[in-house]
């Protein structure tokens, strides 16, 4: 997923290396089914038939529902149908080989609303022709499964690319604290959050400072095709990681406004960085404790 991956177990036991590793491979799993720039990933496969429902594996069904579902609550600010739009800003290689990614179907600019998951099994409708961009939720999707698969461990973090998921405590018995980096100043913070929690609660960060072409960064509007302008950053803390990705970017996209009202309606924590760097806090959960400078607006 081109990023550095870690993952932390406290008080764990002689196999905590191997337990590791095996939570590690989920996130080759999921980037192998949901890969924009693998010709072989499913997510692109089942892209061919358009009219016709067709199998799908459960890890994509799921997936897919919780995209569709945030798409929804998000009124498509958030819409994991935007990979035409990325195309078009250059992101068009392969983040690792520099290759051209496999072309796209002609006229593939359908929506989230012509996405249908079938519910008896595992199926995918296309009503229209779409191009799947998952990266706004596949790392969080991937953060999860770890987790799930370190059940047994009450005391964990697992770190991607900084987006990470927790439970209990620290390697110091404290509260698992992590920083936002200031969007104009990548050697500072300009925030830092701490949570507490015996269950699992996710931090993810959306921003327009890490992957950019001469075109714009890959925060889309989906309803425009341009690069979101409203926000710096934003960060949701929510008990899953897939919710908590799809979300910062559903905000980043929306604005403040809109974006606190979006995550108080779905009872999650966030810290929004608008263009200007105003900082705008909104508190729908609880779960976290911020640690930020004076003129920060509580919403």
């Amino acid at each position: 997923m081109s990023t550095a991956i870690s993952i932390q177990l406290i008080d764990a036991g002689p196999d905590a290396e191997a337990l590791a590793q095996r939570a590690l491979e989920w996130f080759a799993v999921v980037e192998a089914c949901c890969s924009r720039f693998d010709p072989n990933a499913e997510a692109l496969r089942v892209m061919n038939t358009v009219g016709a429902p067709q199998p799908v594996s459960p890890l994509l069904y799921e997936l897919l529902r919780v995209a569709l579902a945030v798409a929804e609550a998000s009124e498509g600010a958030f819409d994991p149908c935007v990979g035409h739009h990325l195309h078009a800003l250059g992101f068009d290689r392969h983040w690792r080989s520099g290759e051209p990614i496999p072309a796209l179907r002609a006229g593939a600019a359908g929506t989230w609303r012509d996405v249908e998951l079938l519910e008896r099994e595992p199926q995918l409708l296309l009503r229209r022709a779409v191009h799947l961009d998952l990266g706004a939720i596949a790392k969080g999707f991937a953060l999860d499964l770890a987790a799930r698969a370190l059940a047994a461990h009450p005391h964990l973090c697992v770190y991607a690319g900084g987006d990470l998921i927790c439970r209990g405590h620290n390697g110091a018995g404290r509260p698992w604290r992590t920083g936002i980096r200031d969007p104009n100043d990548p050697s500072r913070l300009v925030a830092s959050v701490s949570v507490a929690h015996q269950r699992d609660v996710a931090i993810c960060t959306s921003g327009a400072y890490a992957r950019r072409t001469e075109r714009g960064h890959h925060l889309i509007d989906p309803r425009t095709g341009d690069a979101a302008i409203q926000m710096h950053s934003a960060t949701v803390v929510a008990p899953q990681a897939a919710i908590a990705d799809a979300l910062a970017t559903a905000v980043f996209v929306l604005g403040v406004e809109r974006g606190a009202a979006l995550l108080r309606e779905q009872q999650v924590d966030g810290l929004l960085i608008d263009a200007h760097g105003a900082l705008t806090m909104v508190h729908g959960w609880g779960a976290s404790e911020w640690q930020l400078p004076s003129e920060v607006a509580w919403s």
